[in-house]
C-alpha cells in the first residue's frame, strides 16, 4: 500500500440528498453517522488488504473495502426509488453518483470472485491481480472521501506495512 493516507469524513461532508450541502459560506454538514461507520469500514478492509500475503484474502478485503466505501456514497446521496430496480449497492452507486459508474462496473466485475473465495471454492486469485484490485478500491476510497468532504484531503495516515507479495 502506499504512503497515502486516509480520512474517514469525520470532519465534514455534503447533505444528504443534495450536492451542495453548504449551511453557510465555507460550513458543511457532517456526514451522517453511518457514513462515517461505513467509510471507517472500508479503512480497516483496506488496513486488512494490506497485512495478508494470500492474493485471494487481499482480493477479499479490497474489494469489500470498495463496497463500504460505496455503500457510503449510498448512504449519503440516498436509495434510488424502488421503481429503479437496483438489485446491488454497484447498481445503486451508479444511479445516485453517476461520475462513479465506471467505477460500479469495475468492482460489480469482482463479486463473484470474491463470493467464490468466501464460499471456500478457491477460485484462481493471482498476486497481481489482487494488487491491482487493492490499487484500485484504495483509488475508489480516496474519490468517496473526497466527495464525502471535498475539503479534509486525507489527514489519517493508515499506518500499515505492505504485505510482500
Amino acid at each position: 500500500m502506499s504512503a497515502r493516507t486516509r480520512s474517514a469524513g469525520a470532519t465534514g461532508g455534503r447533505g444528504h440528498a443534495g450536492r451542495a450541502g453548504h449551511v453557510g459560506v465555507g460550513a458543511t454538514l457532517p456526514p451522517s453517522p453511518e457514513v462515517t461507520r461505513l467509510l471507517d469500514r472500508s479503512d480497516a478492509e483496506l488496513a486488512a488488504a494490506a497485512t495478508v500475503s494470500d492474493p485471494a484474502e487481499r482480493f477479499v478485503h479490497a474489494h469489500l473495502a470498495a463496497l463500504r466505501a460505496a455503500a457510503a456514497v449510498v448512504a449519503l446521496r440516498g436509495r434510488p426509488s424502488a421503481r429503479s430496480r437496483a438489485r446491488s449497492v454497484w447498481d445503486m452507486l451508479a444511479l445516485v453518483e453517476p461520475d462513479l459508474a465506471a467505477w460500479s462496473g469495475y468492482f460489480a466485475s469482482g463479486a463473484r470472485v470474491r463470493a467464490a473465495v468466501e464460499a471456500g471454492l478457491e477460485p484462481d486469485v493471482d498476486a497481481r491481480r489482487a494488487a491491482e484490485l487493492v490499487a484500485c478500491a484504495e483509488d475508489f476510497r480516496d474519490e468517496v472521501g473526497l466527495l464525502v468532504d471535498p475539503r479534509a484531503g486525507f489527514a489519517r495516515p493508515l499506518a500499515v506495512a505492505p504485505a510482500a507479495s
